[in-house]
């Protein structure tokens, strides 16, 4: 393979006198020979990729033929081919909408676009546009047989992978399983793999409870993953199990692989973009609104700030009219104020003249004291080490209806919305927020599956490891470079992530499967960066099109 660089230099042409001053500039091609490809000691005729949402292919919040063509293992295949790889074969979805159906209903959401201010869903954004939505026409139900190459299983926890009968709950390989009970594994292995890859396992086992805001129960000592909910951590004994009988089994047979480090999930855009203090009062759009309330605000929460100060100073609540203001959210973590707050405020004769200011008669204390207590028993404002969730982004400063409904027969329908708007008046639920404490409890999980990824793999010279962990990483801090690009977790505009905060673009699929690449080079002798043989990140967007369908 060759590569042609245009330089432009001055050159002194003393070897010929007769030589014009206009020859002093010249144009000059260089051409840059590279070595050719060898695969070292792997062997590409049957590659075999096992994995979750990144194997897949999923992006912008869903999975769709445009992604799935550009997913890391169909980029890899190629690069494969040309060291005498054999052919790559995918679960092509149906359509570009992103989402699947399980007996007709819905289960699989249309995937995003980028609406102007933001990510929205497809549907939406034909919507309001007035343009024809396209239907979703992928059929969980419709099994299209086991005979492929690239086994990623959206939502797959590590456990899953090597689960009986896990097709009965992911539509994803229900429409690939070869029988009702069969493992992804399993199908994997029928294949007969000379190479594989199994990478993001373990990144859903902590995925679930960091978008559900740590409303998930960390399983740590529980050994028995039929008990866990979705949104639960997974035991690190559980996870080492089902890694370790994966990795084993793939290689007892000569093939070689490549795993993947486990991410720390929690340095993606899902979690990095919407502020801990948003509530802007100089925002032109909505600043007026906020400092019109904030006199408000501050009697409400002064009353309660009383108790606070007593009971923990740094709970303390107030709003400025000129400095961005913090959301005030619940702290499962916090000790429960409520009993304290109702039976501090409720026979307070200046409290009840504080309610009559909302047309609320004095002996209604002790059932608003009652309803303050329950609303901010376990409320604090944000702090910058808090992470705030992608959809919290929707609901902030809006007001919750349905907490405005309950409220309405209590305090009155205008006094009810007064008390119910996101993140000011209401704190905001624990599934919006990751506290401290839940970062950790995702933090420790996935150093225990990294622990465990190295040890596997260290011990089993057929398995090279590609440090994912290490580049978004880095990625999130200063930028990953990718071709002529400066890759970064950035929503929208970073190139590496892609419009759900998530799953990575399909140019970030490309930067991934060159680092599978360097981990290959490295551990079975092949040359495929020296070479040249990797996805060239032109090739591959950041965003795909409202009108691809």
């Amino acid at each position: 393979m060759k590569h042609i660089k245009y330089i432009l230099f001055s050159a002194v042409l003393i070897a010929f006198a007769s030589c014009s001053e206009d020859d002093d500039f010249v144009n000059k091609e260089i051409i840059e020979t590279l070595p050719a490809l060898t695969v070292g000691s792997a062997d590409f005729s049957n590659y075999v990729a096992i994995g979750a949402s990144f194997t897949a292919g999923v992006t912008d919040g869903g999975l769709f033929i445009a992604g799935q063509e550009r997913s890391f293992p169909q980029l890899l295949s190629e690069q494969f081919a040309i060291g005498g790889g054999g052919t790559f074969t995918q679960p092509l979805m149906a359509d570009n909408t992103g989402g699947i159906l399980a007996g007709g209903n819905v289960v699989g959401n249309y995937r995003l676009v980028f609406g102007g201010a933001g990510p929205v869903p497809l549907d939406a954004f034909l919507t309001s546009q007035g343009a024809p939505v396209p239907p979703i026409t992928t059929e969980a139900g419709n099994n299209i047989g086991s005979n492929f190459n690239n086994f990623g299983i959206p939502s797959a926890k590590s456990f899953h992978l090597v689960t009986p009968g896990y097709a009965a709950f992911n539509p994803f390989y229900t429409r690939i399983a070869s029988s009702g009970t069969s493992t992804v594994l399993g199908d994997a292995l029928a294949q007969n793999p000379t190479f594989f890859t199994l990478s993001e396992v373990g990144g859903n086992d902590v995925l679930g409870y960091a978008t559900s805001g740590g409303t998930g129960v960390d399983q740590t000592g529980n050994f028995d993953p039929s008990s866990y909910e979705r949104n639960d951590i997974t035991d690190p004994n559980v996870f080492g199990q089902a890694f370790s009988s994966m990795v084993d089994a793939l290689t007892q047979n000569g093939a070689k692989g490549v795993v993947t480090t486990v991410p720390d999930i929690t340095s993606l855009s899902h979690f990095t973009t919407v502020p801990h203090n948003p509530l802007d009062p100089n925002d032109p759009d909505t600043g007026a609104g906020l400092v019109a309330q904030i006199p408000t605000l501050n009697q409400i929460y002064g009353a309660l700030n009383q108790i606070f100060a007593v009971a923990d100073p740094s709970r303390i609540i107030t709003f400025s009219t000129t400095e961005t203001n913090e959301v005030v959210i619940i702290d499962e973590d916090l000790a429960d104020l409520s009993a304290v707050i109702a039976g501090t405020l409720g026979p307070d004769p200046a409290f009840a003249a504080f309610i009559g200011q909302f047309g609320l008669p004095p002996e209604a204390a002790p059932l608003v004291a009652g309803f303050l207590g329950a609303t901010y028993g376990q409320a604090r404002e944000a702090n910058a080490n808090d992470l705030l969730v992608l959809p919290s982004s929707s609901i902030i400063g809006k007001v919750n209806e349905a907490n405005a409904a309950a409220l309405a027969p209590v305090l009155g329908p205008q006094v009810a919305g007064q008390f119910s708007v996101e993140g000011i008046t209401l704190p905001l639920e624990d599934k919006w927020v990751l506290t401290p404490q839940e970062q950790n409890a995702i933090a420790m999980a996935t150093s225990a599956y990294n622990a465990t990824i190295f040890a596997v793999t260290d011990a089993n010279p057929n398995v090279a490891v590609a440090d994912l962990r290490a580049v978004l990483e880095q990625a999130s801090v200063s930028g990953y470079p990718y071709d002529d690009y400066l890759m970064t977790t950035d929503l929208v505009f970073g190139g590496l992530v892609s419009l759900d905060g998530i799953h990575l673009t399909s140019r970030g699929y490309g930067l991934m499967a060159t680092e599978f690449l360097v981990a290959i080079d490295e551990a079975f002798g092949s040359n495929f960066i020296a070479s040249g043989t990797t996805p060239v990140a032109d090739d591959l967007p950041t965003n795909y099109s409202p009108s691809l369908q």
